[in-house]
Formats: C-alpha cells, sequence, structure tokens
C-alpha cells in the first residue's frame, strides 16, 4: 500500500497529528520535498514534538524514516533536531537520507535573509529554503551522496564557493572560504555516512516488497511553486504526484491520496487570503499560544493569518491532488460559535468563476458565503463518529458533499487519540 499525504490549503492544516496517526500501520514514512522552513507538531505518549525534517513516523520503532530526494536538507538542523527526540526517549536509529537529497548549508541561510532585508520580501522563514532549491536547479548544490566521497566534494566546492562568494558580496555579506565549508561537510559526515542511502533502489525495492509506505508532505497546495499563489509560495511542489516523482517510481503505484484540511482557513507569510479575518475576529480561533494547538507556527512563532474555510481552495487542491480521502482537523475551534461561514466560491469583477484566479486577482475577489448554525457544545471527547453534535455532522458532510471526497478522518483536538475514524 503506498499512501500520500499532503496538505489541501496553506500549510498548518494537522498534517504532522495525521502523520503520526497513519504511520502506526507503515513500514516506512518518507518526507518527500521542503525543508526545515515548516513544522508538523505531534502529541502522542511520547510528548509534544515539532518535527521539521525527521519524518513522523519516528515514533513507531518498527517503522523506518526516510528523509527523501525531494528535500534541501541543513545537517545542523538534522542533528539538532535528531538530538532533541532522542533526548525525549525516542531512537532515530531508523532514520535514513536519500543520498540525492541537497545540503542546505549556511551561505544559503545567509543569502535568503539578505534577500529578505533588501527588499525582496516574500515572508520566508529565512531558513535558506529557496537559495538552496536555486543551487539544485543551477546545478551547483551539494549532495548528501557527496559526503561519501570527500575528496570529490573538495573539488565540488572548489567550482561552488567561488559562484556563492561573489553572491554573497554583491548582497552586502562576507565571503566564505573553501577549507571552512569543507570542514563543516566532513563533520556532518562523521555525523551522518550511516544513514545516507541510494534512494531510488531503496523506494523500490521497498515498494516491491509489499511495505506499506507513507509519502509525508510539507505545507500544502496554495504553497506549491508551480500551481500556488506564486510569488507567495515555497520552492518545492508539496502536491502528491511529486512524490514519485522526487522518490523515482511510477506514481500508477499511488493507492491513496489523503488529504488533510483544517475547519477553518489559516496562512503564513504574505500572498492573497480571500476569507481572512480581522485580529479581533480570528481570535476566537487562534488561541494565546499557552496550547500546543493554538495557531502560531511550530518553526516560526508568528501569528497565523486566520480566516473561514475556503472550500474554492480546497476543491482546487482536489483538483490537483486527486484525493480519495480528506481528514478535517481542528473541528473542536469551531464549538464556541453561533454562526459559521464557509466560502462556496468567489465573484470576480461582478462574475461567478468556476476556476482558480490568478494571484494578483485573487487578492480582488469576492467571496461567495454559506452559513451554518454554530452546534455550541464540547467536541473533544468524541471518540466516534457518532458522538459528535448534529451540527458539527452537517458541517462535515456538506465538506465532504461540496468537494467529492469521502471525509475519512476527523480531528477533535491535538493528541494521537482525538482523531475519529469513519
Amino acid at each position: 500500500m503506498i499512501t500520500v499525504l499532503t496538505g489541501a490549503q496553506w500549510g498548518d492544516e494537522g498534517k504532522g497529528k495525521i502523520v503520526d496517526f497513519l504511520a502506526e500501520d507503515a513500514d516506512i514514512v518518507v518526507r518527500y520535498q521542503g525543508g526545515d522552513n515548516a513544522g508538523h507538531t505531534v502529541v502522542n505518549d511520547k510528548g509534544v514534538f515539532k518535527l521539521h525534517i525527521v519524518p513522523c513516523g519516528i515514533f513507531n520503532p518498527k517503522c523506518t524514516c526516510f528523509a527523501g530526494t525531494g528535500m534541501v536538507i541543513n545537517a545542523h538542523e538534522l542533528l539538532k533536531e535528531i538530538a532533541d527526540i532522542e533526548s525525549k526517549g525516542v531512537s532515530c536509529d531508523n532514520l535514513k537520507i536519500s543520498g540525492k537529497a541537497i545540503m542546505l548549508m549556511p551561505y544559503h541561510i545567509t543569502l535568503d535573509t539578505l534577500a529578505e532585508k533588501g527588499g525582496n520580501v516574500i515572508g520566508t522563514t529565512k531558513r535558506g529554503i529557496a537559495y538552496a532549491y536555486s543551487d539544485r536547479v543551477r546545478r551547483i548544490a551539494l549532495r548528501y551522496e557527496d559526503l561519501l566521497d570527500l575528496d570529490f566534494l573538495k573539488k565540488r566546492l572548489d567550482v561552488i564557493i567561488p559562484i556563492v562568494n561573489s553572491e554573497l558580496t554583491a548582497a552586502g555579506g562576507s565571503e566564505v572560504s573553501v577549507d571552512s565549508v569543507y570542514e563543516l561537510c566532513k563533520s556532518y559526515a562523521d555525523s551522518l555516512r550511516s544513514k545516507i542511502v541510494e534512494p531510488v533502489s531503496f523506494i523500490n525495492k521497498a515498494i516491491d516488497a509489499g511495505k506499506n509506505i507513507l509519502f509525508e508532505g510539507q505545507l500544502g497546495a496554495m504553497k506549491d511553486v508551480d500551481l500556488g499563489i506564486y510569488p507567495y509560495v515555497t520552492s518545492s511542489n508539496p502536491i502528491a504526484a511529486y512524490a514519485a516523482v522526487s522518490s523515482g517510481f511510477s506514481p500508477l503505484k499511488i493507492n491513496r491520496i489523503v488529504g488533510v484540511m483544517k475547519a477553518f482557513s489559516s496562512a503564513v507569510g504574505r500572498g492573497p487570503f480571500p476569507t481572512e479575518l480581522d485580529d479581533d475576529a480570528a481570535s476566537e480561533f487562534r488561541g494565546t499560544g499557552e496550547r500546543v494547538d493554538d495557531e502560531f507556527g511550530a518553526r516560526t512563532g508568528r501569528a497565523r493569518r486566520l480566516g473561514w474555510l475556503d472550500l474554492a481552495t480546497v476543491r482546487y487542491s482536489t483538483i490537483v491532488n486527486g484525493y480519495t480521502d480528506m481528514a478535517i482537523c481542528k473541528i473542536d475551534k469551531l464549538d464556541t460559535l453561533e454562526k459559521i461561514k464557509v466560502c462556496v466560491g468567489y465573484e470576480l469583477d461582478g462574475k461567478h468563476i468556476d476556476y482558480m484566479p490568478t494571484t494578483e486577482q485573487l487578492y480582488r475577489v469576492t467571496p461567495i458565503y454559506k452559513e451554518f448554525e454554530g452546534w455550541m457544545c464540547d467536541t473533544t471527547s468524541a471518540r466516534t463518529y457518532d458522538d459528535l453534535p448534529e451540527g458539527a455532522k452537517q458541517y462535515v458532510e456538506f465538506i465532504e458533499k461540496y468537494i467529492g471526497v469521502r471525509v475519512s478522518f476527523v480531528g477533535v483536538g491535538p493528541d494521537r487519540e482525538n482523531t475519529i475514524v469513519r
């Protein structure tokens, strides 16, 4: 069984919770794109974890976790994350890294930070993600397999570092030396060499053996570099098809595609957000930051922009991903609302449209809302679908009918046990 799990909105939908839940039955969990620019929050009997690079299957000791080819991985952050996880009694011995994954270097972070200060403000996390992906496309990036051949890596650095230094100085930064970068890479090799594997044979042998493989996406469809709200996007492809592309197997082998959405909308960073609420109204959802599921970024700590559920966006995400199942998280965040609005379409220049408009047009659309009566009772103790109040079930079933995908999971709290399976 091959399952791909992706975000159906702008990210922060609750993917970590659902991956952790599904990983109980997985042999392998693969992070297939992105870097440490976002976090997946997991709450289980081992504690509260905010994972940025390590796949969320790490808590299943029988599961192999694989940081895949489509990722850009900051080795310093990875080692720090491993140490934090292991300090809480969870082993990372079952973590593997694709040799073809890109090494995100300190100079990528410097360039990202200088660009954001210099007026090219996208609202990035300044983690160097775009610059690492850019170097991959320009063919001047280092791969993790280079750590297995340090003589070859040194030759690569002789070519790469002069290019990097010209960009650093042009942006107002300081040069780096080949020797200093080489020594850093050598230290990474000492720590990570045993985890690096050849990825295509690793994945395909597992597929041929009938292993249960779960592919974990980061962020959401509206942040996809090709299909999202460009340029306010990430630098990779969170959509489901990229799991196969980056891992080197046929997409025809994918059995299930699970979308994850939250019961309202949230976004971090700049860009259009048609259903956005002002801060006073958003406080109904956000919380104070004291609870693990309050609406603050797992990586940045930034307060998320919040709004009513935008089903026009979720339906677009359904089209580009081809979901077979949907998980709706954070239904409980709506428990105290007397009225709940849902966007069921857009008007652009006074006309109803049936497509996702351009980023510029998305600033100008008028959301078309349907209003629901709130259920005004606590849902966090629900453990079966029948335990939910009638209003909550009507909300779920309206979403299901609108997007044409079965809602197979409903989240009513941050813990693994707060997951209803239909």
